[in-house]
């Protein structure tokens, strides 16, 4: 079919975030948005304890470092979110051919084989892990220093795809976890999935792996996985995690994965019978929604953390990156993946934590929100006269050190020190996090040209600014307030036979720029004697011999070890690879 015979056909994007879900209705000839429904998780994300309408009473508690989440409120987007978006846009819901979903990575469900959330099963509603485990658990970063120790030891020939380090974020540290801390719970499940896939399977009823996800966060590359002998290493017991839990049919991206049920047509208000595209990840979806999909455009996704993503024409190593995959983002080139574990996070954090009532008073009576009253006296000073470096790695750090266990730091505060100071040192810290990216990617022979930024974030033109500066980058931000949507909305076209490839869909749907941001020469000038002291405590924390934030997470540790979810006392002896 082609979009000029119909020209009222539309599409379904819905990108599932950490907080919440957002669907939006996308007319397939141009790519107008119509109408957009957003539902938030009525569970947000678990981290003191399981939710006692899920759990039970006695819910059980967690550990720090645990981030969870219930995939039932993913079903709620469905019934909420899209019904909500076709209203808006007023269409007929027998207009729309196709939808397709973007998540949140590496997110992961335990299932059974049927689909069914581990949670939901009798026996396991109070086990934390049976839960989803959400991108930010950390909680598996003993898993991940042992993949790491073991995969350099033996030269495992995936390893430099992944800048020499897998993340306690990624699937096979969570299950690791999993086995070795709830050895009935991983028994139990038949597969761990991916969320961007469990979503789809509750579409179109069929599993189908994403290759995104499969090659980013499932070390999934030249058709193969980790062997068994290299996971046997780890725990005799895992050997066959990838054959039994993990394995699974790979769709291409833009494919469909299946057509839509009777009972998902029911959730939705959709037709039944329509295409359902292939899983995708928020960042790389959004890549085709810039219109940034040659090489050298680096899209940053910015919100609760920020994920860079960027199309490459050679393969190359570089140091600290999350991954690089053949096809990643757009079929022919190399997709490469960095990110940044906080940033709107360490925000949100400063102002519940950091700041004073007088200041929210304050911003309350200037009718602004508290982060537009500390951007506002932050805009306000020279760049350095607050005296601050801050390391932006509240929740770790994912690029370019992949380290978990590393903290954030402020050094330079005095007595002197006010809100709107520390602040707008961690703007500047989170600015200093991505030109440390973008140098990696430079350094290792990656071109990076352009900056373009999607995103919740983008709304603070101040922040865009620092950006700009401080990477010494032109920078443009997506026209469209639903970056994410808009890509999957454009691969639900791709998978509908409306489009032949995510490139020409995205050349007639994808958002033109919105606001464009220059660096300031003087302001460039000023950042770079800045940075180059962010880079010394940088490598000081990061690289070199002080591990005090590691002795610190280890302390605890210890001393939170009473806190153990339930099932831990049954976790499975195992020697830790030297």
């Amino acid at each position: 079919m082609n979009p000029v015979d119909s020209p009222d056909a539309c599409v379904i994007g819905v990108d599932y975030g950490t907080l919440s879900g957002r669907a939006v209705v996308v007319r397939v000839r141009d790519g107008k948005e119509l109408g957009s429904g957003v539902y938030d998780y009525p569970h947000a994300v678990v981290t003191d304890a399981l939710p006692e309408d899920v759990a039970g009473d006695g819910a059980a508690r967690l550990p720090g470092e645990w981030a969870l989440q219930v995939p039932d409120d993913y079903r709620g987007v469905l019934r909420h979110a899209v019904p909500a978006a076709i209203a808006e846009a007023g269409i007929d819901p027998a207009a729309v051919v196709g939808i397709a979903t973007d998540f949140t990575a590496c997110t992961m469900v335990p299932a059974k084989a049927d689909g069914t959330p581990l949670n939901e099963v009798p026996g396991f509603e109070n086990r934390p892990h049976a839960y989803v485990k959400l991108w930010r658990h950390h909680a598996a970063q003993p898993q991940a220093d042992r993949i790491n120790r073991l995969a350099a030891k033996r030269g495992e020939e995936w390893l430099p795809r992944y800048g020499g380090l897998i993340s306690s974020e990624w699937e096979f540290a969570k299950g690791l976890q999993l086995l070795e801390e709830d050895p009935e719970a991983y028994a139990a499940m038949d597969h761990f999935v991916e969320a961007a896939d469990w979503i789809v399977w509750q579409l179109c009823g069929r599993y189908v792996r994403n290759a995104c996800t499969a090659g980013y966060k499932g070390i999934y590359q030249d058709g193969r996985y980790p062997s068994e002998d290299f996971l046997a290493a780890l725990n005799p017991q895992f050997k066959d995690f990838v054959s039994t839990k993990l394995e699974h049919t790979i769709g291409r991206l833009g494919d469909a994965a299946g057509t839509l049920t009777a009972e998902a047509a029911a959730w939705t208000g959709l037709p039944e019978g329509i295409a359902v595209a292939v899983g995708n990840v928020d960042a790389h979806v959004t890549a085709p929604a810039a219109k940034a999909v040659e090489p050298g455009q680096l899209v940053a996704i910015m919100g609760t953390s920020t994920c860079h993503v960027m199309n490459g024409s050679k393969l190359r190593e570089v140091p600290g990156m999350c991954g690089v995959v053949d096809g990643g983002i757009v079929p022919g080139l190399w997709g490469y993946e960095a990110g940044q574990s906080g940033v709107g996070d360490i925000f949100g954090w400063f102002t519940r934590h950091g700041v004073p009532p007088e200041y929210h008073k304050a911003a309350e009576a200037a009718g602004l929100g508290i982060h537009e009253y500390l951007t506002e006296l932050a805009s306000g000073q020279a760049i350095g006269q607050h005296g601050l470096i801050v390391l932006d790695w509240h929740s770790g750090n994912r690029s370019v050190l992949v380290d978990h266990e590393l903290s954030g730091i402020v050094v330079g505060q005095t007595l002197a020190t006010r809100p709107e100071d520390t602040y707008r040192a961690l703007l500047e810290a989170t600015a200093f996090g991505t030109r440390t990216i973008v140098d990696a990617f430079r350094d290792a022979g990656v071109p990076v040209n352009e900056f373009i930024v999607a995103g919740g974030l983008l709304k603070n033109r101040f922040l865009m600014q620092i950006y700009a500066d401080v990477t010494g980058l032109q920078l443009s931000t997506i026209g469209s307030a639903q970056g994410p949507a808009l890509g999957s909305a454009i691969h639900a076209a791709v998978a509908a036979g409306q489009y032949a490839d995510i490139r020409k869909a995205a050349a007639a749907m994808g958002s033109e720029p919105g606001e464009v941001y220059t660096p300031i020469p003087e302001n460039v000038a000023a950042y770079e004697e800045l940075f180059q002291e962010y880079k010394t405590l940088h490598d000081y924390f990061g690289r070199g011999s002080n591990n005090v934030m590691h002795r610190l997470k280890a302390l605890q540790r210890k001393v939170a070890g009473s806190l153990q979810p339930a099932a831990a006392k049954s976790a499975i002896p195992v020697e830790v690879p030297a």
